[in-house]
């Protein structure tokens, strides 16, 4: 090759460089092979890469190489590259989120401090200002996360008092917003989420992706940074698909399998995941993330604990003058919130499962006020949602009493919690969306009840010209 190369240009690179050198052979970092050779178009290959290459090779100029038997990473530097090829290399670059941060850089400050965690009522206030409604739930997960984060401090004191994990098992029916509550949650700490569904965890060895996925994700949502994804919340929805199945003589590989799985996760210990990805078996880089100081919140519908709960309430059901009706309990809406950890043992939840999950939180099935509040009052509701849009049209857009009573009545119809109220209100907007635009001198449009029950149109008000 007529033009030098200069093999030390990309650790001069790397020197102001977050993250580790990546084999791109074999895809594992530099802390787990050694010192690597760079090569051109920055290409970094690790010595046992280079040796399993030399031996593939059918032809080549071995002169430069004083020692065959052992190859010296120094003499590597002065062979004439130009002269052959490299079989069978993957040259694609090796995407951002898959490369990893280096560990041996000490942190010039903490990620956090004591200060940085809000007071459990700070915390229920900020959570009030974007989820309407479940004050109980709140006040719980807000003392949990309160308290978990303190647990993180006293952790280093090693002489101290140990302090369990809190971990938090949610139950509440459809659409009361379990899933929404912990994403906000999340963004109002600032620490890395994952958010993993239950129903595609399986047993190791079995189609789905294993357990060690959701670690996977939440170190992808931390950027790759192994500390800050040890602080982070892990989130696992629809926990209740992995129930003990009844009367089943098959292999339960997706049930009190991956429950037993879970347990290790919950409790606190050390899992090697891929970084990048949650693909089984992939050339990619392997991290250690301890799960100890990752806070697990289980959430799930439960859709039959509520007949269970009345089972268990309707025991002391007879005929006398301290005898209960059977019906009693029917029009409860605020059943979830008598459950024992005997009703989510029956309901197919193992004793191990349940206890590693101290902290449950219950939230209500949402009534007519709840639904009225959700659509206005949020920082994101969903009708200031609609209303930003008109007015980049230059158009006011607002909905009358009448016609917010009937989107809370149509939704609790429906029967699904809150996400029935975008379905109801995308149905009756797409013409209003569509014709506005049309007609330069429409100002203001008023949602009617009459117009969402088709009985006529919303009122138009024109702009004085």
């Amino acid at each position: 090759m007529e033009d030098k190369i200069d093999y030390n240009k990309n650790d001069k690179d790397d020197k102001n460089n977050n993250y580790e050198k990546i084999c791109y052979m074999c895809r594992r970092p530099e802390s787990k092979t050694g010192t690597m050779i760079s090569m051109p178009g920055g290409i970094d290959i690790c010595p046992d890469c280079i040796q399993k290459t030399f031996n593939s090779m059918q032809s080549m100029d071995m002169s430069k190489l004083t020692n065959m038997s052992k190859i010296n990473m120094d003499d590597l530097k002065n062979v004439d590259l130009g002269s052959f090829t490299i079989p069978n290399m993957n040259l694609n670059p090796i995407p951002e989120r898959a490369r990893v941060k280096k560990r041996d850089e000490k942190r010039t400050e903490p990620l956090f401090t004591m200060k940085d965690i809000p007071a459990p009522h700070k915390i229920k206030e900020m959570l009030d200002e974007y989820v309407i409604g479940q004050d109980q739930a709140k006040r719980i997960i807000s003392v949990a996360v309160y308290n978990h984060y303190k647990r993180i401090f006293l952790d280093k004191d090693k002489e101290g008092t140990r302090v369990d994990k809190s971990n938090i098992l949610m139950i509440g029916p459809t659409g009361s917003g379990k899933t929404y509550l912990v994403k906000t949650l999340a963004k109002l700490l600032n620490v890395p989420l994952a958010i993993a569904d239950a129903t595609s965890l399986t047993e190791a060895g079995y189609i789905g992706d294993d357990i060690e996925s959701v670690i996977s994700k939440l170190l992808l949502s931390a950027g790759n940074d192994v500390e800050r994804a040890e602080c982070g919340i892990v989130f696992i929805d629809e926990i209740d698909k992995i129930a003990k199945k009844k009367n089943t003589n098959s292999r339960d590989v997706s049930g009190e399998s991956v429950q037993q799985e879970l347990l290790k996760l919950l409790e606190g210990s050390k899992v090697e995941v891929p970084v990048g990805t949650n693909q089984k078996n992939v050339m990619a880089p392997m991290e250690t993330v301890n799960t100890d100081n990752i806070l697990f919140i289980c959430g799930g519908a439960f859709p039959a604990l509520d007949d269970i709960i009345k089972e268990r309430l309707q025991k002391n059901t007879s005929m006398g003058f301290n005898s209960d009706l059977k019906d009693k309990y029917d029009n409860d809406d605020n059943l979830y919130a008598k459950v024992t950890n005997e009703d989510i043992r029956k309901f197919g939840m193992i004793p191990e499962f349940i206890g590693r999950l101290p902290v449950i939180c219950t939230l209500s099935k949402l009534d007519k006020e709840a639904f009225k509040k959700i659509l206005i009052e949020p920082k994101n509701a969903i009708l200031k949602q609609y209303k930003r849009l008109l007015e980049l049209d230059e158009v006011e857009l607002s909905f009358d009493d009448d016609a917010m009573d009937w989107i809370a009545e149509q939704a609790m119809k429906k029967d699904t919690g809150a996400r029935a109220l975008r379905s109801i209100i995308e149905e009756f907007m797409l013409d209003i969306m569509y014709e506005t635009p049309k007609d330069k001198n429409i100002g203001k449009v008023i949602i009617t009840r009459d117009y969402l029950e088709h009985k006529g149109s919303p009122n138009i008000v024109f702009r004085n010209i």
